[in-house]
Formats: structure tokens, C-alpha cells, sequence
């Protein structure tokens, strides 16, 4: 009985190591074509830029909302708990001074209810969400699209 928890334990304790190595090799695998390795995104492919400005959309509701609805996002075959350990990826890794001080990791959870919430037109939601972002203070990268 002893050795299944310490066993329960190591699992707990490795769990966000584990997570966090998911998200990166789903990023990887799925998001790093458009994103490129290093987060650069492709300004002629229309990519933005996710280094220090990503993590201007976890800031707010909407933002995150937006996160939820991009083209690449929307048309994963993931789990919403493998969507949210991306993010988090995403948000760790490139978010930088753009990250609110008290950020919130995404949970799987938060990806159902945030999918649900339909978004009609996401260009427009975007460019949204960024005049709002701005109005804020808070700078987001360009966005290349028409």
C-alpha cells in the first residue's frame, strides 16, 4: 500500500513536467509549421509574431476566448486538456513581459467552455480584442491579415 503512494505522489509531482512536455510536443507536431520553432510566426503567411506579445491575450476573457478559435486551434484533433497544456506551452515559453503578473494557467476545463462560445468571425474578434488590448496599454503583435 505504501509503494502505491509514493507512486501517487511521484505522479503528482512529475504531472506539470509531464504536461508541459505534452504541450511542447504538440506544439511541435502541430502549431510550429504556421509558427515556426521559435514562435516567430510568418508575417507573408499571415502568422503573427507569438514572442513577448502572446501572452497580451491571456489577460482577459475575450483574449483568451480568441485563443480558443484561431484556425489552428479550432481544427486540432486534441483534447482540450492537451489544448490547454499547448497553451500553457505557448504561454510559458513566449509570453514574456506580455503576461499578466498574476496569469492563470488554461485547464481543460476552460477549453470546453471557451470552444463553446461561438466566435463568427474570428479576424474581426481579433482585431477586437487587440483595440482593446491597446486602449489597455497592453501591445500585441501585428496581425498581417487583409
Amino acid at each position: 500500500m505504501r509503494g502505491l503512494a509514493v507512486l501517487a505522489l511521484g505522479l503528482a509531482l512529475a504531472s506539470p513536467a509531464l504536461a508541459q512536455e505534452a504541450g511542447r510536443t504538440n506544439f511541435i507536431l502541430r502549431c510550429a509549421g504556421c509558427h515556426a520553432m521559435d514562435g516567430s510566426g510568418s508575417e507573408p503567411g499571415g502568422i503573427p509574431d507569438f514572442r513577448n506579445y502572446v501572452g497580451a491575450f491571456a489577460r482577459t476573457d475575450d483574449g483568451r476566448r480568441y485563443l480558443m478559435h484561431v484556425p489552428g486551434v479550432v481544427s486540432a484533433s486534441l483534447t482540450d486538456t492537451e489544448i490547454a497544456d499547448v497553451m500553457n506551452y505557448v504561454m510559458d515559453t513566449w509570453g514574456g513581459t506580455s503576461l499578466a503578473p498574476d496569469h492563470r494557467p488554461f485547464t481543460g476545463a476552460e477549453v470546453t467552455t471557451l470552444r463553446a462560445a461561438p466566435v463568427a468571425d474570428v479576424v474581426a474578434y481579433r482585431r477586437k480584442v487587440a483595440a482593446d488590448l491597446m486602449a489597455q496599454g497592453i501591445a500585441t503583435a501585428g496581425y498581417p491579415w487583409p
